[in-house]
């Protein structure tokens, strides 16, 4: 493996990890912006301008650009969260140049108020359709409850009323403050000529005017929330937790992993035992979320109505008395291989190693190959991640059940 960084005087960031063993190679733009970003006039509009990125440039039409794609034979998408927007794509290394002049295409879009007013309708659609998804509702719930007041806290889909009342020229000015190219990563990875790269994306890019652009990372404060979704037309009850966890910047993200693995894997962990092995649930899981300045580990349970007050209870245990004794060395040792070994595979792809190594670069600033991210894993102790559990009141959750039952 062979990294390099550089930097365009506009501001746009190029990162690449060279692998001549690979058999293809993948490109991301990673812009810095997410709900996180957004204000409470223009909700949702980082995730709908995902959208519009794919609806054509001054050089091609919407249909062009998944023409030209597909012509690549590309794996492509893009995706929003409260943080960032990625748009990717994956190929064989003939296609780089191409790829790249498409990426770097489409990252500035026409928004042509046509298109704008088509893909509105399809928005709305797709928050209403996200409406029926009982997982989905306790989450966007859940992160509203943990980040009351804080800028987490908003949805990354926005309101239908934020979508409805949205216009062309509010999702533009957004554009020009968030999409400059200071506030832009460029991440090459797999089997690339690293010049070639370098070269084309500074002629596509360089000429992108620069905005200046910055995000607020309040701290959050968190009261350990506690809310009941009465909603008698979901059939099963959907349950989430989150107490706080370090954030990305932190070296304690591997200890939080492990502890998130120790507790939550969907098999061999603690709640899968307490939970799942019984009949209790049929979902019981814990994943740790790392994010700017901010981290949670989140919890999700799935049972029957009746069974659901007993089920908060277990999972309430299974955390305090983790917080209270830590993991046994036999847990960490087998979350240590499990988290291993899902790392190296996804590694043995240049799609797999893609966000790995430009979330590193945009949340740390470093770079951390493959060997050195297992090596860290592997050094943390069974004290380290006791430690942590009990600094975050790991017991100290926020709560909200979504379903049939009225009250836990």
């Amino acid at each position: 493996m062979e990294f390099a960084s550089s930097k365009l005087d506009n501001g746009l960031t190029i990162v690449t990890e060279v692998n001549p063993a690979a058999r293809s190679m993948a490109a991301g733009f990673f812009v810095k912006t997410g709900s996180r970003d957004e204000t409470p006039d223009v909700a949702g509009v980082s995730h709908f301008l995902e959208h519009m990125v794919f609806k054509g440039t001054d050089r091609r039409s919407a249909f062009d650009v998944n023409l030209d794609f597909d012509r690549l034979g590309a794996h492509y998408n893009a995706f929003t969260s409260e943080e960032n927007t990625v748009f990717y794509g994956w190929v064989l290394p003939e296609h780089q140049t191409r790829l790249l002049d498409l990426l770097c295409d489409i990252l500035r879009p026409a928004l042509r108020e046509e298109d704008f007013s088509v893909e509105k309708n399809v928005i709305l659609d797709e928050i209403a359709r996200y409406e029926d998804q009982p997982r989905f509702r306790v989450y966007d719930k859940l992160m509203a409850a943990h980040f009351a007041g804080h800028p987490l806290g908003n949805s990354i889909l926005g309101a239908k009323e934020s979508i409805a009342a949205l216009n062309r020229q509010q999702m533009k000015e957004y554009f020009d403050r968030r999409y400059s190219p200071g506030n832009i990563t460029v991440v090459g990875v797999g089997n690339l000529d690293r010049q070639v790269f370098v070269d084309k994306v500074s002629e596509l890019c360089g000429d992108w005017s620069s905005f200046q652009t910055s995000r607020q990372t309040p701290l959050p404060r968190p009261d350990g929330a506690r809310r009941i979704i009465h909603d008698p037309k979901v059939l099963r009850e959907h349950m989430a937790l989150m107490s706080g966890a370090p954030p990305h910047q932190s070296a304690d993200r591997f200890a939080a992993e492990l502890l998130a693995a120790i507790v939550g894997d969907d098999a061999g962990s603690r709640l899968f035992y307490a939970l799942i092995e019984p009949g209790i649930a049929d979902e019981a899981s814990m994943s740790y979320a790392p994010m700017d300045q901010a981290g949670g580990w989140m919890t999700f349970i799935s049972t029957d109505a009746d069974k659901a007050a007993e089920a908060i209870g277990i999972a309430a245990k299974v955390l305090d008395d983790f917080a209270r004794t830590g993991p046994q060395e036999r847990e960490l040792q087998a979350a240590k291989n499990k988290i291993a070994s899902e790392a190296t595979l996804r590694g043995e792809l240049p799609m797999g190693r893609l966000s790995a190594v430009g979330f590193d670069w945009i949340y740390c600033g470093e770079y951390m190959p493959l060997s050195k991210q297992i090596e860290a894993l592997f050094a943390v102790s069974r004290e380290d991640v006791h430690q942590l559990a009990r600094k975050h009141d790991l017991p100290r959750a926020t709560l909200v059940a979504l379903g049939p039952a009225d009250q836990l």
